[in-house]
């Protein structure tokens, strides 16, 4: 605490500047909502950005304290469940690393993610206690806390002017309490805000019913409201799960409108210039509420007409979309929103008449048509498609990889891309190369910088020039030094953790992701039980020793990805005991988080990127893999695509059907058992484990899994495992041979310089954002 304060104060400096800067300048500002932000440990970011890692270090080693320890004692901010947030973390950086004037909205969770405990194998959930011994990174700002509504019923009468006026009256007021954390830009005086809101009860103890004895009561009012910045993502199985998760989404984003408008208004401005001086970026659909948010503020509080509320909104909104997945695409029962927002149902339904009669326009006699685009989805219960209200309530909507906004327009929403096809545009994602290169592996920053400068840092593409030291034979074995270094380094974290001892000279081949089926942890799994059995009957069929890496977190109410989860640590149970004799290892690293992956990523050899084509929306951990010397193994999916063609193909293991052959094969009529019945090896691997032999203690467990994959096989995982297989080999082959696997990792590291969140954040600026960099003077 003592360091961070005293980093802190140096911070606060600049950050005070920065913001008087763009008070002075009157600047256009993005204002990013996003639910999730993953943003890890921020005391060696802050050293790094500031240029003071090596003055800590220094200090620190003066009084006997490594620093490299102190900073494993800071908690990891795990307000996020994957890419989504981890993608806003970035882009933070990027947008105050660039100058460019932006402010982050989210939820400050008192509990992030959850603490993921191995327990017989099996994922046990505990809450992730990151607030235990506070955060100096953050100050509140009780002064700036806004009423939100919810519940209550809608008033209807006439304005002064004759016009139609709406109030929303009644229900029930939570105030939303911002706490103010600075993001630091690397070498730069720019140090913009992450305003994360908490909830609270606007009438925290009713004093009365607490003399009348009735305790519990007296304070329900109370927990009830601050419920609702409790947990990141409460588990929505349930209905109540449900209703917490709206008002979660709406809290936010009503906290970030009426913040947003109260800067605005603090100098004497029309809210028509709204667009001149604010863009609103909505990170997926989990903000898309902010749309008739916009409008009521618009309309019922300041009292302008409902077309010029329009097209003010729409001007503002950018919707970034992160999914392909139809059961990702948000939709909340119309009877829930009419409970919990009845001013923004009637709003909703207003914008899907005006907008459906544009349509029948358009298409008089398209019926079908005019359905599909609606913005209620109607069925046995009526259904609120928050992505069709955020495509209709943006001026932009883009996807976050080439393949990924090619099958947005095609398949996932082709009627608005007809109708709007302007509105459309790709924005592949990137890392930023502050956290996940030059903090995360210092050994290969340093390497880098010894040969080409340190200018790379801030210019990602300026790794071109480690192209010809590819071929350098010192270069290359300082390389190789680098990578031995971390993956022991790894090793010693893995034995301390899980008290295993890892081959350092095998193939570290990891995946480190959510947990879903279509990432195919799975497909992953089965491959090393097939290495395994084959070991066992000749040893010498393992090419070269491998150590299977697994790190991931299932949704609490996701079974049968917590069913994979107790399936890799009864393979590793079974196989790791005889490593001695196959040369393999399976290793599942419980708690994946920032921290976590910060360790495993400059360690890893082979880049398991294997989602079924078509359904994985980018990737981030891809790039990550790929700036630090990993090989990737993947599909054509999301940013796969775009990494083989920066890096080449011939530094890339592809294997597996493409987009459109899933389609087709799922078209036509896929059945699994067929190609079960076509590959002996396969349908062994598959007995063995629906037959209890790695879950011993419930002979039953793993049927289900396997019977999922013979009836149904939604990701195609048996479609693909002979192709899988065949490429692990080559995998193998490649790795035998030292000087050339060296070369194409370098190659790897040199090329992937597009991939920065920087180049992604300018694109964001210059196409949608329409803001420039501010210069920053102390």
């Amino acid at each position: 605490m003592a360091i961070a304060t005293a980093v802190r104060d140096r911070l606060t400096e600049r950050w005070v500047a920065t913001q008087r800067t763009y008070q002075e300048r009157d600047v256009k500002r993005v204002c990013y909502l996003s639910a999730e932000y993953l943003l890890g440990r921020a005391l060696g970011n802050n050293l790094l950005a500031l240029g003071m890692l090596e003055a800590a270090q220094d200090a620190l080693s003066q009084l006997g304290v490594p620093l490299v320890d102190l900073l494993e004692v800071e908690p990891d901010a795990g307000l996020g469940n994957g890419g989504l947030g981890r993608l806003a973390a970035c882009f933070l950086d990027s947008m105050a690393t660039l100058g460019y004037p932006g402010v982050g909205y989210g939820i400050r969770y008192e509990f992030g993610i959850f603490t993921q405990d191995i327990v017989n194998g099996h994922q046990v959930e505990r809450a992730d206690e990151w607030l235990k011994f506070g955060n100096p990174w953050e100050f509140v700002r009780p002064e700036l806390s806004v009423p939100v509504r919810l519940y209550g019923r809608v008033e209807h009468g006439t304005g002064p002017d004759g016009n139609p006026l709406a109030r929303w009256v009644d229900g029930k007021t939570v105030l939303g309490v911002p706490y103010d954390t600075p993001v630091a830009g690397f070498g730069t005086n720019t140090v913009n805000t992450l305003r994360l809101w908490q909830a609270r009860a606007s009438d925290e103890f009713d004093f009365r019913l607490f003399n009348d004895g009735d305790y519990e009561r007296s304070v329900v009012e109370k927990n009830d409201s601050e419920t609702i910045s409790k947990v990141l993502y409460p588990n929505d199985n349930f209905q109540a799960g449900k209703e917490l998760r709206l008002k979660q989404e709406y809290f936010f984003v009503a906290c970030a409108l009426a913040d947003i408008v109260r800067r605005f208004l603090k100098k004497p401005r029309d809210l028509r210039d709204l667009p001149r001086f604010v863009a609103i970026q909505l990170n997926d659909t989990h903000p898309a509420v902010a749309i008739p948010e916009l409008l009521r503020i618009l309309v019922d509080e300041h009292g302008l007409a409902p077309e010029v509320a329009w097209n003010i909104t729409v001007q503002v909104m950018g919707y970034t979309n992160h999914t392909l997945l139809a059961e990702a695409l948000e939709v909340w029962p119309v009877s829930l929103f009419e409970r919990l927002l009845p001013r923004h149902m009637e709003i909703i339904y207003e914008i899907n008449q005006r907008f459906l009669r544009t349509v029948q326009i358009k298409h008089p006699f398209d019926t079908d048509r005019q359905r599909r685009m609606s913005l209620i989805e109607e069925g046995v219960e009526k259904k609120v498609r928050m992505a069709n209200l955020a495509v209709v309530g943006s001026h932009s909507v883009n996807g976050v990889a080439a393949l990924h906004t090619e099958l947005l327009k095609r398949q996932v929403l082709p009627d608005f891309a007809e109708m709007f096809p302007t509105k459309f545009n790709n924005k592949t994602n990137g890392v930023t190369p502050r956290r996940w290169l030059l903090l995360c592996n210092p050994e290969l920053a340093s390497l880098i910088t010894s040969r080409i400068g340190p200018a790379w840092v801030t210019d990602l593409d300026q790794l071109r020039a480690l192209e010809p030291l590819a071929t350098e034979t010192q270069f290359a074995g300082e390389f190789r030094r680098v990578k031995l270094e971390n993956k022991k380094k790894l090793a010693a974290r893995v034995h301390e953790g899980v008290g295993l001892t890892l081959d350092t000279s095998a193939i570290f081949d990891v995946q480190v992701k959510r947990l879903h089926e279509y990432k195919r942890q799975l497909l992953n799994a089965l491959h090393a039980v097939w290495l395994w059995m084959r070991a066992r009957e000749n040893p010498s069929a393992v090419i070269h020793p491998r150590t299977f890496l697994f790190g991931a977190k299932a949704a609490p109410g996701y079974q049968l990805a917590k069913s994979i989860i107790r399936l890799i640590n009864g393979i590793g149970e079974v196989v790791n005991a005889d490593a001695g004799r196959t040369g393999i290892q399976v290793v599942f690293l419980p708690n994946y988080r920032v921290s976590l992956a910060e360790r495993i990523i400059p360690a890893a050899d082979v880049s398991e990127q294997i989602s079924t084509a078509g359904k994985e929306a980018s990737g981030t951990g891809n790039m990550k893999f790929a700036l630090n010397g990993a090989l990737t193994l993947g599909t054509l999916d999301g940013a796969n695509i775009e990494i083989r063609d920066a890096v080449g193909a011939d530094n890339f293991f592809l294997f597996g059907l493409t987009a459109d052959e899933v389609e087709a094969t799922l078209a036509r009529g896929y059945h699994p058992r067929s190609v079960v019945e076509q590959d002996p090896e396969l349908k062994a691997v598959l007995e063995l484990v629906a037959s209890g032999f790695f879950s011993p203690e419930d002979r039953s467990a793993f049927r289900p899994l396997v019977d999922a994959l013979l009836n149904e096989d939604r990701f195609l995982v048996l479609a693909d495992f002979r192709a899988y297989v065949e490429a692990q080999s080559r995998v193998a082959h490649a790795y035998l041979k030292t000087d050339d696997w060296t070369r194409m990792a370098i190659l790897n590291v040199a090329r992937v310089g597009r991939f920065s969140s920087d180049r992604t954040i300018r694109e964001y600026a210059r196409d949608i954002w329409g803001i420039q960099p501010v210069d920053i003077k102390l």
